[in-house]
């Protein structure tokens, strides 16, 4: 089977797809990812919401004196997303038998908190000042720390949605041309490709536009994710065990 073939499996899943349509939805949150990540790190104090093994590199960066690096934003996105994750365990915890009420819950959460990180955005001056950017990254890191928590919880192989590293590795230490079994190579390339698109989208977005215009594009792709996952989730179809 072509890359091409498997990625186009991904995103448009056979009915007797063990995942469901749970595979293009998290392919859908990773392109959200890359939204928001650029969004803070480019506007927001050179900070990510999402991916957090960024933040704690940072965070030795300043401890080792490096100049142009703001501590306290990184301390602020990591507690934020520690707490969404908290969160977003609860969640998991409460919607356990059901996967697809999980992620419509956690999508639920997370709109909710991105609305908040674009009213604060539209309402603050430009550039922000201190208090508008740590709410931003506050709301938005507790968004992603729910979203990881929830993609977790569903444990669809490489689709965590925020971090890269594991797929990316099992992308060309399993490749048939190492002899390995060459497995899920079109959605391990949907991932990346995803997160890729959604930063060039966010970054084109933050800087001809507004960091406004990004986090509402997110918001919008969230929305739409909670809504197919809402349709998709109504009846006990096998995806949905656990």
């Amino acid at each position: 089977m072509s890359v091409l073939h498997e990625a186009r499996a991904a995103l448009w899943p056979s009915a007797g797809d063990r995942h469901g349509p749970l595979v293009p939805m998290l392919i859908g949150l990773t392109l959200v990812t890359g939204v928001v990540d650029a969004a803070s790190y480019l506007s927001l104090g050179h900070v990510f919401v999402a991916n957090m093994t960024g933040n704690v590199v940072f965070l030795g960066f300043a401890l080792a004196g490096a100049g142009g690096i703001a501590p306290a934003a990184s301390l602020t996105a990591l507690g934020s997303f520690l707490i969404g994750a908290l969160a977003g365990g609860w969640l998991g915890a409460r919607t356990a038998s059901h996967r697809g009420h999980l992620l419509r819950a956690a999508n639920v959460a997370q709109v909710a908190l991105m609305s908040v990180a674009l009213l604060v955005s539209l309402l603050a001056a430009t550039p922000p000042d201190r208090a508008a950017r740590y709410a931003q990254i506050a709301a938005l890191a507790l968004a992603m720390g729910v979203q990881n928590a929830a993609a977790q919880r569903l444990a669809v192989p490489d689709l965590t949605t925020t971090v890269l590293t594991k797929t990316l590795t099992g992308l060309v230490s399993e490749a048939s041309v190492v002899g390995g079994s060459g497995a899920r190579v079109g959605r391990r390339a949907a991932a990346v490709g995803a997160m890729l698109v959604g930063a060039l989208i966010g970054g084109l977005l933050v800087l001809k536009v507004s960091v406004a215009a990004a986090i509402a594009t997110a918001l919008g792709l969230v929305v739409l994710v909670a809504l197919s996952v809402h349709l998709a989730s109504r009846g006990r179809a096998p995806w949905t065990s656990p």
